[in-house]
């Protein structure tokens, strides 16, 4: 029989994806059709300008300042602000065709009134009244102290000095990202500031062995509590932390620690907030959105996208754009992805093939998510995107001329889900091995994961992260290392095993939220009424780490050494791990990377002398990390000198396999590496 050729290759090398063939290339043929549409030819580089034409823009040949902003359904739009001591209608805008409106400021009428750090907003007359908005495209806006009003900002600095940044992120081997918040990585109760992360931060995730920072919350949000989930303003950085300049510095600074700088980039939803955002903006509901309840994301109680929206694709996609451009990120994290490619948001069970090409799924969102993709990585190759998708939606990491959505990295969103299903509701004896391998490396070969243990979801109030699961309260008695507690002892050894088997068999990267790697001890709790208002859990403590009389610093210590490891011998680059044995009954489990041999013990009390294990070839076996070590608050019941030589054991055909013999502790995860 004649084999059937299929014209993608995402759907010839996966044969689930065969009997929905016409509708991968109906997918794919909406992309290429939009992409002809919106480039006429050219490219999505070139197209992506919107930065340099809204907003403000500094016009030489008429030597002047001009602000354009696109309202469409506005009836009168004037721009007013401190230069005109903030005459509502003393200056109205004029509107083009495509529903523009500019105002010109000629230097000689302005040069000292519309000055570097002037105030402004726009006041429009749309449906919905006179309201005084922030413009959409405005790069800077500030908050008032006393009324807590956001205003935008006129923001025309020195260029800044990017020379000598030439930061290639492909170089910098496999991902170890450090996810960070930067107002709250300060341990002074208050907002930390893009400066104090430079010039503190940094350093600690570059000696902690690092190579990827991924800041959360930058884009400006009027709620400081959102996490930065809820944004206002695309185009200005949060101006809580400093300056855009300051960010800048942030960002050259890391680059030349050899740290490349992802961006928590939020383009699922945006702020309903009339005062500050960009709902309805020129009095109408559907300006950035769909109109009615298919414009409102009711589980996150946000505005929608309308992706299928020229101007908003264009908006977006300059978004992008202008983040790489002007900041020089490195790429993008993707928030919400399941949001938006779902009309459902992503609220159901993904039990059929056909829930991912049937009504429910947004088509508009899906074919902006690829333009996004190839914009990327047109514009600036070495970049990285990674989708937060908890669905599976098929060929969200295939490279796009392949029929795919183009993203490099999804998140493994079911690794954390999984630990703490497992701590919350699975006593230790009654852990099953079996589950635990099949989460841990249960993806498609050609998708790459990041792994990661815990999420920054689970730092926050409501929810604890995984040190605090599993020792609560006892932390803030028996930390210090001469006190003995037995749920310490279990949480430590524990938290240990569980970032190792992560990041040894979850993924092609990996992921960890600040402060999480010592076990810090508190939830995240933002201020507000309920609390007074106050910070004293809105930072980290990062002293407990760097204190040599509590437990805090061997954690550290171990996520130190665990990172040295799988860099130094490329575990993350080398796929799948090779499984050896999975021993239900002392539950152990028993793979290999390379040259390196893993062994997870994970029961409570089984430690077994002489245990025989296979290993993946002949030769001598030394162990080279170990949970269970002195140095790390372990008891070190084996010798971390020991060799172990490989002996041949007589298997099936008279075929030889070579096995060692260890000490095999409980709760202990050792890594050996094998000399031939």
């Amino acid at each position: 029989m004649e084999k059937k050729c299929f014209h993608l290759p995402i759907v010839e090398h996966d044969a689930w994806l065969q009997p929905v063939e016409p509708l991968v290339e109906a997918r794919h043929d909406r992309y290429l059709k939009k992409l002809r549409e919106t480039t006429g030819g050219g490219s999505l580089v070139d197209y992506a300008n919107g930065y340099r034409y809204f907003g403000w823009q500094r016009d030489e040949t008429l030597d002047g300042w001009w602000l354009r902003e696109w309202l469409p359904g506005a009836h009168d739009v004037y721009v007013f602000g401190d230069f005109n001591n903030w005459q509502r209608t003393e200056i109205r805008m004029q509107k083009d065709v495509s529903g523009v409106w500019s105002a010109f400021f000629p230097t000689a009428m302005y040069r000292d009134r519309l000055t570097h750090g002037s105030l402004y907003k726009l006041h429009v007359h749309g449906d919905n009244g006179w309201l005084d908005r922030i413009p959409a495209y405005a790069t800077r806006v500030v908050q008032d102290e006393a009324t807590k009003n956001f205003t935008a900002q006129f923001w025309a600095p020195e260029p800044f000095d990017w020379k000598g940044d030439a930061f290639d992120a492909s170089k910098s081997g496999s991902l170890l990202i450090y996810e960070a918040h930067v107002g709250m990585a300060q341990e002074k109760e208050g907002v930390g500031s893009y400066a104090e992360f430079t010039k503190k931060v940094l350093p600690v995730i570059k000696r902690d062995g690092y190579n990827a920072v991924q800041l959360m919350a930058i884009a400006e949000h009027p709620y400081y509590g959102s996490f930065g989930y809820h944004v206002s303003s695309f185009f200005a950085p949060t101006s809580r932390c400093g300056t855009p300049e300051e960010l800048k510095e942030l960002i050259r600074r890391a680059h030349e620690l050899g740290l490349a700088v992802i961006m928590d980039l939020v383009h699922a939803h945006y702020v309903k907030n009339l005062n500050e955002g960009i709902d309805e903006l020129d009095g109408t509901d559907h300006l950035y959105s769909p109109s009615g309840e298919a414009g409102y994301q009711p589980y996150w109680d946000s505005k929608l996208f309308d992706y299928g929206k020229r101007e908003v694709q264009h908006f977006l996609l300059s978004n992008v754009k202008y983040w790489l451009d002007e900041f020089h990120f490195d790429g993008f994290r993707f928030d919400g992805v399941t949001s938006m490619i779902y009309h459902h948001h992503g609220y159901t069970e993904f039990d059929s093939r056909d829930k991912f090409f049937d009504a429910g799924v947004n088509e508009d969102a899906i074919t902006y998510l690829t333009l996004a993709n190839r914009l990327i990585h047109e514009f600036r190759p070495d970049a990285v995107t990674i989708a937060e998708d908890v669905s599976g939606m098929p060929g969200m990491c295939i490279p796009i001329d392949d029929g795919g959505i183009g993203f490099d990295y999804r998140l493994g969103m079911a690794i954390p889900d999984f630990w703490i299903k497992l701590l919350k509701e699975v006593p230790d004896e009654e852990w099953n091995i079996w589950e635990m391998w099949s989460v841990m490396t249960g993806r498609l070969p050609e998708v790459k994961t990041v792994a990661y243990a815990e999420s920054h979801d689970q730092a926050l109030v409501g929810d604890k992260t995984i040190a605090f699961r599993l020792m609560d309260k006892e932390m803030y008695f028996h930390m210090d290392r001469t006190s003995e507690s037995l749920i310490i002892d279990r949480g430590m050894a524990l938290h240990k095993m569980i970032r190792l088997m992560t990041i040894a068999t979850g993924g092609e990267a990996y992921l960890n939220f600040m402060g999480n790697e010592f076990g810090h001890p508190e939830w995240i709790d933002f201020p507000r009424e309920g609390n007074g208002w106050s910070y004293a859990h809105a930072r980290r403590q990062w002293s407990l780490a760097k204190n040599g009389f509590l437990r805090y610093s061997w954690l550290g210590d171990f996520d130190r050494a665990m990172l040295r490891v799988i860099k130094k011998y490329k575990v993350l680059a080398d796929g799948y791990p090779w499984n050896l044995l999975m021993d239900e009954q002392n539950k152990t489990i028993v793979f290999s990377h390379g040259r390196l041999l893993f062994v997870f013990n994970w029961h409570p009390s089984a430690s077994i002398p002489d245990y025989e294990l296979p290993v993946q070839g002949p030769g001598k076996y030394v162990p080279i990390l170990s949970t269970d070590e002195k140095r790390f608050g372990g008891q070190e019941r084996q010798a971390m000198d020991a060799e172990h030589f490989s002996f041949d054991v007589a298997g099936e055909e008279g075929k030889r396999y070579p096995r060692i013999r260890i000490y095999n502790t409980s709760r202990t995860a050792t890594v050996y590496l094998q000399y031939r």
